[in-house]
């Protein structure tokens, strides 16, 4: 089990301490959680916020910080002589507590004698927790309820990354882009989409890495979670592939790529494709501390509005449209996330609080309402920038149908593209003092 220094975790908790202030810090682990029977388990995942308080990946435990007393205490069972006999020789829970700077550890069954009746939860986003602290406090099956102070005082922390984080998360993008290479290397009209899924595991697993989502490798990029790896490769198409890795830590990259089937574009693919990379590099290049996400992802959706003006699909004022939304038709998601523990780091715990400050009102429109990053950004903070362009059918059939931005949307042409599919780019950055990074090493363009 690889740990960050046992002051690495005391320091977390005790800023965690004074932010809150006072009372019962209650932390709920991930347990195994059965794929298709009790003993046949999906791949194991710790709680994020666990981990980065108190670093154990592994199932079982819980924690307490009591800021009143000042106590922290591990919850959880030693192991038995079956584990022994299934799993072989293991580290006591005593030891590895001690690790993370913990000295007190307690059976799992006396979490309820030592918790008063109001112990300050964070929320529940597995059904198994949510049975679990039900059992344990005596609650509802049905209560999920958690406590906002220590919900927004967790998020401001894990915010902004340390050194030691940063360098994690960039050993992360590295090995994402291992696997990118490797796939492209890989792409070749009459393969199939699941023979370049599988150099992207190969890759994953030569660097003793796990996936940290779904890979997405796909010739229909214009669905924007497509996970069916089922068609054949062919000349003339664009292959996207969104994928990154997640180390031993936990820590995440999230790297997209776009690349022609045959190697070569078309005019017509090349314009897209070089409007995206414009939005990406031009909206890396004025992140800063201080300036507002939202107006990150407006910056690209003129980038994406006036290019596709010069190409005949669109045609009147630019700013009346970006108004108006029109771009939500090309890029139906938000321009990128917060990254770090979680690819989506800390969602779990409420995107509203991850990614909006408090008044801050999420759109209505198509594109910016599914922005999950729209606060004002600060140094410490990675995210990620990923623009796209989409022609999504059933779409654009529905907005002419419905004679939607028929001032600005020239129907007409845009049938055209009918079986273009997408394009996406997609990079991780770090704001610092002065600007932003892209983290890793360059990733083939």
């Amino acid at each position: 089990m690889k740990l960050f220094s046992a002051d690495t975790y005391i320091q977390r908790r005790q800023v965690l301490k004074k932010t809150v202030a006072k009372g019962q810090l209650l932390f709920f682990g991930n347990d195994e959680a059965p794929m298709n029977y009790k003993d046949n388990h999906f791949r194991y995942r710790q709680d994020s916020t666990f981990l980065y308080y108190f670093g154990l990946n592994m199932p079982g435990i819980a924690a307490l910080i009591d800021i009143d007393t000042d106590t922290e205490i591990i919850f959880g069972n030693e192991f038995t002589l079956d584990d022994t006999i299934w799993m072989g020789a293991q580290e006591s829970l005593t030891s590895l507590a001690a690790k993370v700077g913990v000295n007190q550890v307690l059976p799992l069954k006396s979490i309820k004698s030592r918790v008063g009746l109001l112990p300050r939860l964070l929320p529940p986003y597995r059904a198994q927790t949510l049975i679990k602290r039900a059992q344990i406090l005596g609650m509802a099956i049905n209560d999920q309820r958690h406590d906002l102070p220590f919900v927004q005082a967790v998020i401001s922390q894990r915010s902004i990354k340390s050194r030691d984080e940063i360098a994690q998360i960039e050993i992360a993008v590295n090995i994402s882009g291992h696997m990118h290479h490797a796939a492209k290397a890989a792409v070749q009209a009459g393969k199939t989409e699941y023979q370049i899924a599988a150099e992207l595991l190969h890759q994953m697993k030569q660097h003793h890495a796990e996936l940290s989502y779904p890979i997405i490798c796909t010739v229909n990029g214009q669905y924007l979670h497509n996970h069916n790896y089922s068609n054949v490769l062919k000349n003339g198409q664009m292959l996207l592939i969104d994928s990154g890795a997640e180390i031993e830590m936990g820590y995440a990259g999230d790297i997209t790529r776009t690349w022609p089937v045959s190697g070569q574009m078309s005019q017509q693919q090349q314009e897209i494709y070089d409007t995206v990379l414009e939005m990406e590099t031009t909206v890396i290049d004025m992140l800063k501390p201080g300036i507002r996400y939202t107006d990150c992802h407006r910056k690209a959706n003129h980038i994406l509005l006036t290019n596709l003006s010069q190409l005949g699909l669109l045609k009147g004022n630019i700013d009346d449209m970006l108004v108006r939304g029109v771009g939500g038709l090309f890029m139906p998601h938000g321009l990128g996330h917060m990254l770090g523990l979680d690819v989506h780091d800390m969602e779990d715990l409420g995107e509203q609080y991850v990614g909006y400050e408090d008044g801050q009102e999420r759109s209505t429109q198509m594109g910016l309402k599914s922005l999950r990053l729209a606060r004002t950004l600060e140094a410490g903070m990675v995210l990620t920038v990923e623009p796209g362009i989409y022609f999504i059918p059933a779409l654009m059939a529905e907005y002419q149908a419905k004679g939607m931005f028929t001032d600005y949307v020239n129907y007409e042409k845009l049938a055209a593209y009918s079986d273009f599919g997408g394009i996406r780019i997609e990079d991780n950055i770090h704001i610092t003092p002065q600007g932003a990074d892209v983290l890793g090493d360059p990733i083939l363009k």
